[in-house]
């Protein structure tokens, strides 16, 4: 199979984090653009509206006629900006130029009185003006003068780019940082992970046990699922050992007999007991085919237990599955149904229920007194899957080992059919129920009921 491959999680992260400082510098960037070229924009519209103003001071009356004498204040502001080249115009209240060049262009309409500042080509240049208007109400002169002045564009987007540079590079400086402790960061939060898979690549193969280490709440989740998984192996590598224990014990001593007795019948000279040989060989095949299936079937509920989905299932149909099951074995006619009228609900698997129901019914019809009764009864928040018969049950003594493995206490009993039915009780959170009724002896799987 190919092998399939993903990027790292060191590397995704850094992607991630690449991505969020790629796009929040490129947002800064653009604030910053943005701020660099309003700050500059007003800083020098105010050094063209200090030389309007010292323009529009220097306006005086003679004569009848407003006569502009430049002061020098004026285009000393508009110096600090070197590289750029100007242009003034004064117009009177008949908009006729008093002074300056007629090229400068008139401000935008406007309502209201203070300055203007619009834009405007100066010469083969973009420009910006700024519009101030000075009124005179005297008897020889009356009306409002305007002044005009204007600036190329150069030192305020020279100034723009410096203030856009200067946050570029803190910009610069600060993702830098800021992706060297974010790598910093990405190694010591995957230390955990890197401890965990030390902690594997040292344990022997066979050690199941629970990992049990020092994890962040994020990766706790993942221990506790690896942890599981392991769980379930332990439990499925130890029903793999007992099922070949068992079998190497429990086996061995019939298998042993019936060749002794094979041997014997094979060498018997004496009809009657040739057929008795026979008849024992007979007999101990069956009870060993008897353990081998108890055997099988215990090792399937065990398996069952870990990979087997859970349903909720009505314990009624379960009841009715194992009593048609037993119905054609012998004194399967015996067994009476005892079903209440309403769903008795539980989560569960239905195979493994039926398996160890059938167990239960087959061990009161091999051991107990008719009449037998299958039935399905609520006891609180509990449901009971039992069956019932009409005898004293077994004595203190043989009670105190039932449902162990093996614990056979007739003669032809595997010994497993109880513990079956404990095993599969305890997986689905239940208990496995023995003792006396008023009205005979029950076997019962209590378990958890849905919707009590």
């Amino acid at each position: 199979m190919a092998e399939t491959r993903s990027w790292s999680l060191k590397s995704r992260v850094a992607l991630a984090v690449g991505a969020v400082l790629l796009l929040g510098g490129i947002v800064v960037l653009s604030v910053a653009l943005a701020y660099g070229r309003q700050a500059a924009r007003e800083a020098y519209d105010r050094l063209l509206l200090g030389a309007a103003r010292d323009i529009a001071a220097s306006i005086t009356i003679r004569d009848g006629a407003a006569v502009v004498d430049m002061p020098a204040s004026a285009f000393q502001m508009l110096a600090l900006a070197p590289e750029d080249r100007i242009r003034y115009r004064v117009t009177g209240p008949d908009g006729a130029t008093l002074t300056g060049s007629d090229a400068a262009p008139a401000p935008p309409p406007r309502e209201g009185a203070g300055p203007v500042f619009y834009d405007g080509d100066l010469g083969d240049e973009p420009g910006r003006y700024v519009a101030l208007t000075r009124r005179f109400a005297e008897r020889s002169f009356s009306g409002p003068v305007r002044v005009m002045v204007g600036q190329t564009l150069r030192a305020r987007q020279a100034l723009a780019r410096d203030i856009a540079g200067g946050a570029l590079a803190v910009l610069a400086a600060a993702g830098i940082a800021i992706g060297l402790f974010a790598w910093l960061a990405i190694l010591s939060a995957l230390r955990p992970l890197r401890r965990l898979g030390r902690a594997l690549a040292r344990r022997d193969p066979t050690d199941l046990t629970p990992i049990t280490l020092p994890m962040p709440s994020e990766i706790a989740p993942v221990l506790g699922a690896l942890n599981g998984f392991m769980g379930r192996l332990d439990r499925q590598a130890m029903a793999s050992r007992n099922l070949i224990g068992d079998a190497a014990h429990q086996l061995r001593t019939p298998v042993a007999a019936i060749r002794a007795q094979a041997q014997d019948a094979q060498d018997e000279t004496d009809p009657g007991r040739r057929a008795r040989l026979l008849s024992r060989i007979h007999a101990r095949s069956v009870g060993l085919s008897r353990l081998l299936d108890r055997m099988l079937d215990r090792a399937m509920i065990i398996h069952r237990t870990d990979t087997a989905p859970r349903a909720a299932i009505d314990l009624r149909d379960v009841a009715l599955e194992i009593y048609e099951a037993l119905e054609d074995t012998p004194g399967g006619a015996a067994i009476r149904l005892d079903l209440p009228p309403g769903p008795v609900v539980v989560r569960g698997d239905a195979l493994s229920l039926v398996e160890a129901g059938k167990n239960l019914a087959a061990n009161a019809l091999a051991h107990g007194r008719a009449p037998i009764r299958l039935g399905v009864a609520r006891d609180g928040a509990a449901a009971r899957l039992f069956a019932r018969d009409a005898g004293p049950g077994p004595a203190a003594a043989i009670m105190d080992g039932m449902g162990a493995r093996f614990a056979a206490h007739a003669p032809g009993g595997a010994g497993l059919g109880l513990a079956i039915a404990r095993e599969v009780a305890q997986s689905h959170g239940g208990a496995l129920s023995l003792g006396p009724r008023a009205d005979g002896f029950e076997a019962a799987l209590s378990l958890p009921r849905l919707g009590a």
